[in-house]
């Protein structure tokens, strides 16, 4: 039978529905909030597959054109590969499921949610996020939940759960937070400067607001929920594992503590090798298979590189436990870009690009949930094989490669000028990684921003903070945090917390876990290493380029902001376009123009730049009266001439104007496409011009005149 539930998500009304949809799958629930509506349905397989060696979760989430009662875009009117949006919020749903399941357990799972209502006010994120705990609670699959999530926005400074689209418009914070019932598991977002305090009391409130939808999670399933099934483990047996420990030695923590990434890399493969054929030699090849060796080696690196962090308190690569690796950058170091510079940090290196655009570059894009449908300022970032110095497929950007170019776009894109004219595109492309290239995106972002002369607010860094935890119990007994982490802490620490910002305040942020949950006072603690890490990044960002260059490369296109009376914007376009048509060929540029009456001119060419400015000023220009022009003559008529003194406007010069003495032909004194000067006398009620070519010539007369 259908069971549902209702819960407050600060003041917005949650519904969760099971037993109705997809009745088929483990588990599967709807969730409503306003009237957008997601189906999110968890499946596992009931075996793993032979020879499976890792946990192959597939979280995915997909929206339908149907659910907003739109078409879908494009030829087959069929929705195709997942957008941006779509794939950033698979991660947000993968991130804070994937490490509540249990460690051994290989049988496939697939989590998939499914839009099938969108009121445009509402994101389906947070609701995505939400199903997936529901479905997967209500579900037999082994899984550690309940989780609670919530966005939060702040409006005039007073926090709120789950805003709108119009609401987030006037929000300096956009939190996505998932937590547990007494712990943060996982957080994304950006902000506009936010300080570290508020940031903190942001988390704080979430924490709170979300607990209604944890308790109404556990209330559905004593209501509707199955049964957990039983599961086998697949873990290296005790003897193995004790054999592998005792064959090794105490050779591996020298081998943890050899100089370089890649050399340490081959110390500990090297020793696992030659284990690896002795413990097939004394318990055969078939109890010993590569995943054996795999997993046993796994466990004995992890133990020894937790050990070498909270016994010995070292690092695998010497440093502090609050200190940054070297850090060197370099501006302006390609030719042809717009901007450009390398930023590494350790063996953390990333090239990065600037183009400037036009308004023609500004990225389109469909949105079935509201929100915004263009972009002008876009961080792309690509991650090669190359980079850690291995061989793969290459193709186009993986879930990762989107995600950590999101988290670097929005971290900077608060530091552009508002209503800056340019669309602007970085490009990050990763030449070596040993932790958190995304925040070196940041950084080597912001430091090509300013080579391309792009005015930010204040430059943006970022660093990664991760932790080595160990537990009493459900409690964390002894930890230590790790500022800047390196590739092999991440990999066998529990923690990766990477905030960007200014020295004003935060911008940016990513929190993945590999524990239940971490504290709220270890958050606080890691938000403040965090802060004084960037502070020392900025630093040394600032003595490679402290602030803008006053110049654009000769290769960007220039631009020109011109302002006209919104109600002249008919007479610039012309009839179907033909007046901004023939100045874009006959300049070269590329002329924008808002609503708003903000004419953007693009060019590469002062020249061309001349040509559209003299002529939309002129074309948008009125008429001043007592002002000597300069027009042609382009109808004649009996009772005098219509001269064009400024582009695609006319005046009449009546006969009794065209001269200081009588005339009774027009044609005796202007002819067709004679160029003449004229007076502005006035303008009539109905915008028409009067012109006198008479007046024109006695001012010009009296200002020749020798004066006494």
């Amino acid at each position: 039978m259908p069971e549902k539930i209702t819960a407050l998500l600060g003041d917005k009304q949650i519904i969760i529905e099971t037993g109705k949809l997809a009745k088929q799958a483990d588990g599967a629930v709807t969730v409503q909030l306003g009237e957008t509506i997601v189906i999110v349905a968890a499946v596992a397989a009931t075996k793993a597959k032979p020879g499976q060696d890792f946990f192959p979760l597939t979280v995915d989430y997909r929206e339908k054109a149907a659910a907003a009662g739109k078409f879908p875009g494009g030829y087959f009117k069929r929705e195709g590969r997942p957008t941006e949006k779509e794939i950033l919020t698979c991660r947000l749903t993968d991130r804070p499921i994937r490490p509540l399941f249990p460690k051994g357990w290989y049988n496939e799972v697939q989590v998939q949610t499914v839009l099938l209502s969108a009121d445009g006010e509402n994101d389906p994120d947070i609701l995505s996020i939400i199903g997936a705990s529901a479905a997967l609670m209500v579900s037999d699959i082994p899984w550690a939940g309940p989780l609670g999530a919530v966005r939060v926005g702040r409006i005039g400074g007073k926090f709120v759960a789950n805003p709108t689209h119009a609401e987030m418009a006037e929000s300096d914070l956009d939190l996505v937070y998932v937590g547990n019932d007494k712990d943060i598991v996982m957080y994304e977002g950006a902000a506009k400067e936010i300080t570290e305090a508020d940031f903190n009391a942001a988390l704080q409130y979430a924490q709170e607001v979300i607990q209604p939808i944890i308790a109404a999670q556990k209330e559905l399933v004593a209501k509707a929920g199955k049964k957990k099934r039983q599961i086998t483990l697949n873990i290296v047996p005790d003897e193995i594992l004790h054999e592998a420990k005792q064959l090794a030695g105490d050779r591996f923590v020298p081998a943890l503590l050899t100089p370089g990434k890649l050399a340490r890399e081959n110390a500990c493969k090297a020793i696992q090798d030659e284990v690896g054929v002795k413990l097939v030699e004394k318990f055969g090849a078939e109890k010993v298979t590569q995943f054996v060796i795999n997993d046993a080696f796994y466990y004995i690196q992890k133990e020894a590189v937790r050990g070498l962090i909270l016994k010995d308190g070292k690092r695998l690569d010497g440093r502090a436990f609050d200190v940054v690796r070297p850090i060197s950058s370099e501006a302006g170091i390609l030719p042809r870009a717009h901007g450009s510079a390398i930023f590494a940090r350790g063996e953390t290196q990333a090239v990065t690009l600037v183009t400037l655009g036009t308004g023609d570059d500004t990225q389109d894009f469909d949105s079935y949930t509201g929100g915004k449908t263009e972009k002008k300022f876009i961080l792309h970032y690509n991650f090669p094989n190359f980079s850690v110095g291995e061989t793969g497929r290459i193709s186009g950007p993986g879930r990762r490669e989107i995600g950590h170019g999101a988290l670097a776009e929005r971290s900077i894109e608060s530091m552009l000028p508002k209503d800056y004219p340019y669309a602007v595109r970085i490009t990050s492309e990763i030449m070596e990684s040993n932790g958190s290239t995304s925040m070196a995106s940041v950084c080597g972002g912001t430091l090509a921003l300013l080579d391309a002369g792009v005015p930010l607010t204040r430059p943006v860094a970022g660093i990664s903070v991760g932790i080595c935890a160990e537990y009493s119990g459900d409690k964390i007994s002894k930890y230590q945090l790790l500022t800047d982490i390196i590739g092999w802490e991440d990999h066998y620490c529990d923690m990766d917390c990477k905030i960007a910002g200014t020295e004003k305040g935060i911008t940016g942020f990513q929190l993945d876990l590999k524990l239940k949950g971490i504290p709220f006072a270890l958050m606080v603690e890691t938000v403040e290493k965090a802060r004084v890490a960037r502070m020392h990044i900025l630093a040394e960002m600032a003595k490679t380029l402290p602030a803008a260059r006053t110049e654009l490369s000769k290769y960007a296109p220039r631009i020109e902001v011109i302002h006209i009376n919104p109600e002249k914007i008919g007479a610039l376009i012309g009839p179907g376009g033909k007046n901004i048509k023939r100045l874009v060929e006959e300049s070269g540029c590329e002329i924008n123009i808002e609503d708003d009456g903000t004419v953007n001119i693009f060019s590469v060419s002062p020249e061309g730049m001349k040509i559209a400015r003299d002529a939309i000023n002129g074309m948008t220009a009125e008429a001043e009266i007592g002002k000597i022009y300069r027009g042609k003559v382009v109808t004649v008529k009996e009772f005098g001439a219509f001269v064009e003194f400024l582009p695609g406007k006319d005046g009449l010069v009546h006969i009794s104007e065209l001269a200081n003495f009588r005339v009774k032909n027009t044609e005796d004194i202007v002819k067709i496409g004679d160029e003449i000067s004229v007076k502005c006398l006035g303008v009539d009620e109905k915008g028409r011009v009067k012109l006198s070519r008479r007046a024109a010539m006695e001012e010009r007369d009296q200002e020749m005149a020798p004066k006494a």
